[in-house]
Formats: structure tokens, sequence, C-alpha cells
């Protein structure tokens, strides 16, 4: 079985769910036969590489919120993430374009090391100090953390094509699917779940997903096959 997440490093609902989605797996019996793949989900594209801002300004100018509401709306978050085990900075971080973490995204997944480089970008801006905007050297560094070869990182992010056309397919697939925000799971391209639900949520989807799955048709022939008592020798 498959699990598709979109998802954006800007979302603290996206690394609050990948959490909680990851307690259910972890717990799910099927788990070792479940794929999961993340894909692209920009909350602010178009957004210049130089166009970064304090989380909390940014909340009161597009929202339309009191700064005492932003704070409040941060530290709810925080607890959240509390709750999860997840560090979470409530004041003074970041908010920027994530394109470029997305390539880098493409590119790790390429490298078998996407997993890795997602956390470390999750952890970067929710949970330290120095901002991951704009700051290729930045991104450089936790790739090569997370296992990467830096000058083929420093040459994905040389190159603003590089990757870019993955990035668009992700995003115009989300579309197509119906996803308006992140995090958004997709099962089997049969069920979609939509936020950071409860973790009991994300168990539900499993096993319903995974018990729905069509049964496989065998086609029936007589070639030669392996089985439990060994391999029949043929005879001369």
């Amino acid at each position: 079985m498959r699990v598709e997440i979109w998802s954006d490093i800007a979302c603290p609902w996206c690394y609050v769910g990948k959490a909680r989605f990851e307690k259910a797996l972890a717990a799910f019996p099927h788990r070792e036969q479940v794929e999961v793949v993340h894909r692209s989900f920009e909350l602010d594209p178009g957004r210049a590489k130089d166009d970064i801002q304090p989380v909390l300004s940014m909340l009161t100018k597009k929202y339309g919120m009191s700064e005492a509401q932003a704070e409040a709306g941060e530290d709810n978050l925080g607890a959240q993430a509390a709750a999860e085990g997840l560090p979470y900075r409530t004041r003074g971080r970041d908010h920027g374009s994530t394109f470029d973490m997305h390539r880098l995204l493409h590119f790790a997944r390429a490298q078998g090391r996407q997993v890795e480089l997602l956390d470390l970008l999750y952890r970067a801006n929710f949970a330290e100090e120095r901002s991951v905007f704009n700051d290729d050297e930045r991104l450089v560094e936790l790739a090569g953390a997370a296992g990467l070869d830096t000058g083929a990182v420093r040459e994905v992010l040389a190159d603003p094509k590089a990757y870019a056309d993955e990035v668009r397919a992700d995003e115009r697939e989300a579309a197509e699917l119906g996803a308006n925000g992140v995090p958004f799971f997709v099962l089997d391209r049969t069920y979609g779940v939509s936020g950071a639900q409860p973790t009991e949520v994300f168990t539900q989807a499993l096993t319903r997903a995974w018990g729905d799955r069509p049964p496989l048709t065998l086609v029936d022939g007589d070639a030669e096959a392996c089985g439990p008592d060994g391999c029949a020798v043929p005879q001369q």
C-alpha cells in the first residue's frame, strides 16, 4: 500500500501531522508493506526567495489577526507539538519561500534520503534559532547531515530549474485531487485524509485502506515454479 503525503516545511500542522501519522504507522500490523512518499505543496507559491518576514508579522498581515491572537495561535501550536514530543519555538521564527527546500527534497528522494532531509528541515524551521530561509549554506549543511553529497546539493541549489518540474507536478496533482490545504494524506489513491488528524484517525484510515485493497487475480499456467518443498528439477 502506498501513502502519499503533501506537505510544506513552513506548515506547522504538517510538522505535527507527520508525527501523528508515524505513530499510527508504527503500530500498524502491515507497516512493512506500506510505502510512504512525501510530495511538494507550497503554502506561499511564487514568494521571492529574499522575501522573509517574522512568522507573527506574517500571521497578522495575511489573516488579519491581532498580535495577541497570533501569539496565542503559536502558543497553541507549541502545546500541540509538545504533546507529540516535538520541539517548537513559539517566538522568533521566520517565514519565507520553501521552493528550494522542495527541490532538494526531490533530489534527496532520488538518493534515498528524503525522510532524513525532511525531518531535519522541519526541526531546523520549527525548533532551531538559525533561519532556513534564503540561506543556501544552511540548506547545504542540513542536506549533508541527511547523508547527501554537499557538492551535488550546491549544484541543485545553483540551478533554479533542477527538480523544479517535479515540484510543480506535485502541486498540480494536489489540486487535481482536491487538496486545498496541507497536510494532505492519500492512501492507495482511494482514501484522503486532510489535516493533522489525531493518531487514531490515521489508524482507522490505514486499516480501512488495507482492508479494501482488491484481491490478487491469478492467471493460471503450467510453468515451473519453486514452492515450500523446494524447486522441481526438470528431468532430462
